[in-house]
């Protein structure tokens, strides 16, 4: 029973409230599912301050219609997370001008897709008839009861619209991606340990002249992605490591397309195995290893990653 149902208009303010909250939550989940540090609470500012080469916070308490301190306290939140900075007027050096910064820029480029896939989902949700504002909403939930908010984004998602992906093999040329995308990843989720950054800063020494492979993943020319298979103590296993994608372009299945180059390059080479570390706390990356097939194994002390708490294998 839904006893604010059956309150009638008393509970409008309620019921209002109540959606909003669980399409927040669940669209909380789209930006975890694809590794995007954004909460959905700070999108009107972000939005608005994209609209804009410069905006002051008075702009957009005029523009949102939200009370000052909330829109201090939202700039401070997306300022604390690098995505905008305040500068001064050219001119009127009285005024500070709210802008993207360029890790704002990279974020707007990985939440449009979810935003067009919200957009679609919230107007298929909503065009329907109804004979009242507390009908509408009654018919939401129940529309939420069948089908989870976020199952219903993901169903909108286009994952085409980075077009054709290509997988090369490791080039000097590449090298200083390599580091850079696997650093950038670490330092988000994680940490930078010594082992990562020896091993990052000499692909060839401890990679490749060692029988290990470096792929990247190259979209209108530019490289979007990597990931190396790195030999092991094991003859015929190798170790499935340092995967990383740009920021801007992850939910496009990018990591997955890897995986799965990686999985058909070693069955080519008659491997016995590929080998992991990682760590629970990536939920979509470790339900995405089991879904291809890697199987847990126990995790010993002599594990090269101080961060890793899981260790899988996949028997090819």
């Amino acid at each position: 029973m839904d006893a604010l149902r059956g309150y009638g208009a008393l509970s409008l303010g309620s019921r209002l409230k109540r959606v909003s909250e669980y399409m927040m939550r669940e669209t909380q989940l789209v930006y975890d599912r694809y590794h995007i540090d954004f909460d959905p609470y700070l999108f009107p500012v972000f939005k608005t301050v994209s609209h804009h080469k410069g905006i002051t916070n008075t702009e957009l308490v005029t523009q949102l219609k939200f009370t000052q301190p909330a829109i201090t306290q939202f700039v401070n939140k997306l300022s604390k997370k690098g995505y905008v900075e305040q500068r001064y007027h050219d001119i009127d050096k009285r005024k500070k001008l709210i802008v993207l910064t360029k890790k704002g820029h990279n974020l707007l480029n990985a939440v449009k897709p979810i935003w067009t896939a919200i957009d679609k989902t919230m107007g298929e949700l909503t065009n329907r008839q109804s004979v009242s504002l507390l009908d509408q909403i009654g018919q939401l939930e129940d529309r939420f009861k069948e089908t989870d908010f976020n199952e219903l984004i993901l169903e909108h998602i286009n994952t085409n619209i980075q077009g054709p992906i290509v997988i090369s093999d490791y080039k000097p040329e590449y090298k200083q991606h390599f580091y850079d995308l696997n650093i950038e990843w670490l330092k988000t989720f994680f940490y930078v340990e010594p082992f990562d950054e020896e091993v990052l800063g000499k692909p060839e020494t401890y990679i490749i002249d060692k029988g290990g492979f470096i792929f990247f993943a190259i979209k209108n020319e530019n490289v979007v992605g990597t990931v190396a298979l790195m030999p092991t103590n094991e003859p015929g296993v190798l170790e499935l490591t340092k995967m990383g994608v740009l920021p801007e372009e992850r939910g496009q299945k990018i990591g997955q397309q890897l995986l799965q180059h990686c999985i058909d390059f070693a069955k080519t080479k008659d491997l016995k195995a590929l080998l992991l570390y990682s760590n629970t706390k990536l939920e979509n990356a470790i339900y995405l290893y089991r879904k291809y097939g890697f199987k847990e194994l126990e995790l010993k002390t002599d594990s090269p990653y101080k961060r890793s708490d899981i260790k899988m294998l996949l028997t090819l």
